[in-house]
């Protein structure tokens, strides 16, 4: 009797530390894959998006990501516009843009998620529209055109307004304007003293910081500078730790991250690099590299998690569907 009831006990024992195994596999397997994770920030993969598309524009609008236009893998400009919910890790398709555009910019303001500028055939007609897709009605309205068409532009959101910086208009150009959502209304800013396109931008205590970009002859400039709306100035930073172009700007916590981007001398021609400017030292730092090396990215941000989908892998064209998300930990405030 005595021996039975210590097998019964050990048996209990084990079947209970198995069970206690298998709803800890249970758990793991239901969390998404973490790829990198220093004390610095961690990146996970998330569900790929149902196309694959580079040069896209992306906004986060009320904890949901918003991913527009682009380029598809026929090389065609795309109508197309998706959402993804980051708490359910997955996508849906909204109602399309009025117009094709690739290498345009987003913002999302006031529950709005707007599109403004890129290039509506090609390479070779950039544009000066602006679209604002409402998500309680799946309706797109066009709104004031910018002062001046670009592709490849910047945008960052402070106080309301939408800023955008820089682009191409044959050739690079420092044209910036600010946009009024309330008085759906441009004004023409001071011109962002250097002129680039394919640039990252973020907004830090009221300021709009633009990073990076490329210039006929260069695809890898280290440019950072600053504009004060306040003073109606621009100032210069200090440079990137990496030059690049093709990139992906974010803010977290006041620090300015840049992703990606294009121009490395490796095999793809595409950058991991993941670097983190803080206004308050003004300096740059690394940070943990992006899992898919890419370009052509926009980044949206859902509390302290930066999500970035699409882009390509490779230097030029090659679309991708990758979506990965990088939790930032750092504090610059």
């Amino acid at each position: 009797m005595i021996f039975t009831s210590v097998f019964r006990t050990r048996v209990t024992q084990r079947m209970g530390l198995i069970g206690l195994a298998l709803v800890v596999l249970t758990i793991q397997s239901a969390c998404p894959p973490l790829l990198a994770q220093t004390g610095s920030g961690t990146w996970a993969t998330r569900a790929p998006m149902p196309i694959s598309l580079q040069e896209v524009a992306v906004a986060e609008v009320s904890g949901k990501i918003y991913v527009a236009g682009g380029f598809d893998v026929n090389r065609a400009t795309v109508t197309v516009a998706l959402a993804y919910d980051p708490k359910t890790d997955k996508w849906s398709q909204i109602a399309s843009m009025p117009r094709g555009l690739n290498h345009a910019v987003a913002a999302g303001v006031n529950g709005k998620f707007y599109v403004i500028g890129g290039y509506e055939q090609g390479l070779n007609v950039p544009s000066s529209v602006v679209f604002e897709y409402d998500p309680g009605t799946n309706k797109w309205t066009q709104k004031t055109e910018m002062p001046t068409s670009r592709g490849a532009p910047a945008a960052a959101v402070t106080d309301g307004k939408i800023y955008v910086a820089g682009g191409a208009r044959n050739t690079s150009v420092r044209d910036f304007a600010v946009y009024d959502l309330m008085k759906d209304q441009w004004t023409t800013l001071p011109d962002m003293p250097t002129a680039r396109n394919h640039i990252a931008a973020g907004a830090i205590g009221g300021k709009m910081y633009v990073a990076g970009g490329r210039q006929t002859g260069t695809l890898t400039m280290e440019v950072l500078e600053a504009y004060d709306p306040m003073t109606k100035t621009w100032q210069r930073l200090a440079p990137m730790l990496t030059g690049r172009s093709g990139i992906a700007g974010a803010v977290v916590n006041g620090c300015f991250y840049v992703f990606g981007g294009e121009g490395s001398s490796q095999p793809r021609g595409t950058f991991k690099e993941n670097e983190v400017y803080n206004p308050k030292t003004n300096t740059w730092e690394s940070a943990p590299p992006m899992p898919t090396p890419r370009h052509g990215i926009g980044a949206a941000v859902v509390g302290n998690e930066i999500f970035i989908p699409g882009g390509a892998d490779t230097q030029g064209f090659g679309v991708s569907s990758v979506n990965e998300v990088f939790q930032a930990v750092k504090n610059c405030t």
